[in-house]
């Protein structure tokens, strides 16, 4: 790339800024002739100001002190000249001005990225997911303040070190609404979020380093918890006391069959239910996590629970069933199971689970196909979901111990045979 033909650096007083005998110092950079102005935020007395070597001629500790920093300043500048035309950058004025001010892509700072990444997400990322990276943003304001004392950090000096202080916050301060410390899993989740923004600064090149490049997200694996066979029996058949009750138990078997999400059982519509190939019901919608396009067979079970909501599209602008909010539905859904006898630490997302776990895998449906109804969009996603019953295990063995005692068999007879002939 062609470099700058012309380059110059000029101390002058700014006259027109003039208070009594005192005026405020500027520098003048000037490339190929054109100009960036820059205030020093210094002042000095026009009586000693010396126009040609661009100096005070005051011979004070202060003047003296004052000719130091323009010197300072100079050589700085040039620094910065030199660096754009080492890099084969283009070099102009106003990027010489951007990098001593250290307002250039080399001295971008951590807020700065995490507001260029939402503000760039907003339309790609979904609302929830977005409204997660606001809290991550909300913790970083907080540890900055509250332990480095500063409120932000260029993003070169941003350390492993850093990072290991972040999490050690997180782990032993409160949570945003003065609760109890976040849990390690939600810990790593916005060190996971953090992770990703970093990322984005390297592909940006903000940056040249990555801070996680030695550090490793430990999350720990918790069983979900799903209904067995006799479970989902007794939540279907139970008897249940208020209407907002039976609404959320029949919501929340609707999505044991269908294995929807709790925004995706909300959100369906009484357009989503369309006559598949085969001649019978089905769902056809679009995950709102990510989009992807999920068709679902209705069982009977799910279809009969339509079938009683089936006045309420026209009240409710066609959706499909009436969905409370989802802290209302978890919280009566832990109600609902103690009333019958089921200890589990229930959430809507258990009906997914149980889908997966004991209406399809445990039923023989092959995981391939659990992958699509669940609207993966890869198999190993849902190899989280894969839980094999004992009750499957022990007729899939049995099942294999008929097989091998016919095989025994049938060589014990041939092996008669041989002996008589």
């Amino acid at each position: 790339m062609q470099t700058s033909r012309t380059f110059s650096i000029h101390f002058w007083l700014n006259l027109a800024k003039k208070k009594g005998n005192l005026a405020p110092i500027y520098v003048r950079v000037t490339v190929d002739g054109k100009r960036a102005e820059i205030s020093l935020k210094r002042e000095t007395s026009v009586t000693y100001w010396d126009t040609k070597s661009k100096k005070t001629a005051s011979r004070t500790p202060e003047g003296r002190a004052l000719n130091h920093y323009l010197d300072q300043v100079y050589a700085k500048l040039l620094e910065c000249y030199k660096q754009l035309s080492s890099d084969f950058e283009l070099v102009t004025a106003k990027r010489i001005k951007a990098r001593f001010l250290g307002q250039d892509e080399r001295h971008k700072t951590l807020l700065d990225l995490v507001t260029f990444h939402n503000e760039n997400m907003l339309g790609v990322l979904k609302p929830g997911t977005l409204k997660n990276y606001y809290t991550t943003e909300n913790y970083l304001k907080r540890f900055l303040a509250k332990r480095k004392k500063t409120n932000d950090i260029y993003l070169k000096q941003l350390t492993f070190e850093f990072i290991i202080d972040f999490e050690q916050y997180l782990r032993k301060s409160p949570s945003l609404n003065n609760a109890i410390p976040l849990n390690n899993n939600g810990i790593m989740k916005h060190l996971e979020r953090l992770k990703k923004m970093m990322n984005l600064a390297l592909d940006l090149e903000w940056t040249t380093k990555n801070p996680f490049s030695r550090y490793k997200l430990k999350f720990q694996k918790h069983q979900k918890s799903f209904l067995t066979k006799k479970e989902l029996s007794v939540i279907e058949s139970g008897a249940i006391r208020g209407k907002g009750y039976q609404i959320v138990r029949d919501v929340f078997v609707f999505a044991c069959y269908t294995g929807l999400s709790y925004i995706d059982v909300k959100m369906l519509d009484e357009k989503s239910i369309v006559k598949g190939i085969d001649g019978d019901y089905w769902i056809f919608t679009q995950r709102e996590k990510n989009s992807q396009s999920v068709k679902i067979p209705l069982l009977e079970r799910a279809m009969d629970i339509i079938y009683k909501y089936r006045d309420y599209p026209k009240r409710n602008k066609g959706l499909l069933l009436p969905v409370y909010s989802n802290q209302k539905v978890n919280v009566y859904i832990k109600e609902i199971a103690l009333k019958h006898g089921i200890s589990k630490s229930l959430s809507f997302h258990s009906a997914r689970h149980t889908f997966a776990t004991t209406v399809t895998l445990s039923n023989g449906v092959p995981i391939e196909t659990v992958s699509k109804l669940l609207g993966h969009s890869k198999l190993s996603t849902t190899q989280i979901y894969a839980r094999v019953l004992e009750q499957k295990i022990s007729e899939d063995v049995r099942l294999l111990k008929e097989k091998l005692s016919v095989s025994i068999g049938k060589e014990d007879d041939e092996s008669k045979i041989v002996k008589t002939a």
